[in-house]
């Protein structure tokens, strides 16, 4: 899960500085990260489901770019509330028990599998 939290990361943080400054590094960021995105959903969706798949995405993701606002930014929530609800999302991590290891190796699907049939 982890390179696709990091890939979306790399290309929310591309197209943002986009948007806000232009640039065709800032804009050729942002797509590299999503086709990142792209790849590394399809190697976490291989057996796996889409429950555990989007569950992990979205809870790293959260975890992973509030640290960074938090600590780099300086950036902190306005009521205790807020950091309960931070510290439900990283326990609820814990208690998915994401597998760390593929059980299986990687293949890419074949795109002309259903055409050639």
């Amino acid at each position: 899960m982890m390179p696709l939290t990091i890939a979306e990361i790399a290309g929310d943080f591309g197209f943002k500085e986009f948007a806000n400054n232009g640039g065709i590094t800032n804009f050729g960021i942002g797509v590299v990260g999503y086709i990142g995105v792209i790849y590394f959903l399809i190697r976490s969706l291989q057996g796996s489901s889409i429950l555990l798949v989007n569950s992990a995405w979205d809870g790293l993701s959260t975890v992973i770019e509030n640290c960074f606002a938090f600590f780099i930014l300086g950036e902190r929530f306005e009521n205790v509330n807020e950091y309960i609800g931070m510290f439900l999302i990283i326990a609820g991590l814990f208690f998915m028990k994401i597998p760390m290891k593929r059980k299986n190796t990687f293949v890419f699907p074949n795109i002309l599998s259903k055409i050639m049939k």
